[in-house]
């Protein structure tokens, strides 16, 4: 599900799109969307970019080019295209990982439950994630003391840490984090994405274990620990 933010802007850059033929400026983005700063745009663009809704040309000015957008942002009677989300499904006011009602109930000698909370995307921040919908059962060693919440992976920006698209990543619920650690962080109280925290002073790195992806740097305001990562499971 896309955020509102990256909602506004595929329709505003679709809109100037079929108007004028040309894509909008990053300035003309800038003020559609009320932003501060180009940087929150190239964001946005990354966003949309890396979860197939537009296409970046090369070596082109205002080079911008929509691939295809979600059916909820599509007029009745326009083309469906299908869109099925790749990212964490749900969303509220405030971008939270919800609190589970349980910390891991044990069940038969095989494996302890713990509430999957959705999806988390190991590329580019987020939006919200949705509430308890089902369980999985984890090895009881791979869990420690405190609470713990199971998150399905979408995307490949971990896959040099070993994460995969469609993995299962167990999380332990904890505000603290080393650096050096693979953590499940809120960025600017609405998007969540699962990343590699280093610590550059009082900057916080958001870093991604795949070339492809820049790392992303943020003050210490703008990001919050939502959990550490402690276990993985990978179906086959």
């Amino acid at each position: 599900m896309l955020t509102s933010k990256q909602k506004d802007l595929l329709l505003y850059i679709h809109k100037c799109v079929q108007e004028s033929g040309v894509p909008p400026s990053f300035d003309e983005m800038k003020a559609a969307l009320d932003l501060r700063s180009k940087s929150g745009i190239h964001r946005l663009i990354t966003a949309l970019e890396e979860r197939g809704f537009v296409r970046r040309l090369p070596h082109r000015a205002r080079a911008l080019e929509i691939i295809k957008l979600p059916d909820a942002l599509l007029d009745g009677g326009a083309k469906r295209t299908g869109f099925t989300p790749s990212v964490i499904e749900g969303g509220g006011a405030r971008a939270e990982v919800p609190r589970p009602t349980h910390t891991g109930t044990p069940v038969e000698a095989s494996g302890i439950s713990v509430p999957l909370m959705g999806r988390i995307a190991a590329g580019v921040p987020i939006s919200a994630i949705q509430t308890h919908s089902n369980d999985v059962f984890c090895p009881p060693d791979m869990l420690g003391s405190g609470e713990h919440f199971a998150l399905e992976v979408r995307g490949d920006s971990m896959i040099e840490a070993g994460i995969h698209d469609g993995d299962i990543v167990i999380i332990k619920r904890t505000h603290n984090a080393e650096s050096g650690d693979i953590v499940v962080a809120l960025v600017e109280e609405e998007e969540a994405t699962l990343k590699r925290l280093r610590k550059r002073g009082t900057a916080i790195a958001l870093e991604a274990a795949n070339p492809a992806y820049e790392t992303r740097i943020f003050g210490p305001d703008q990001v919050s620990i939502q959990g550490r990562l402690v276990g993985l499971m990978r179906r086959y």
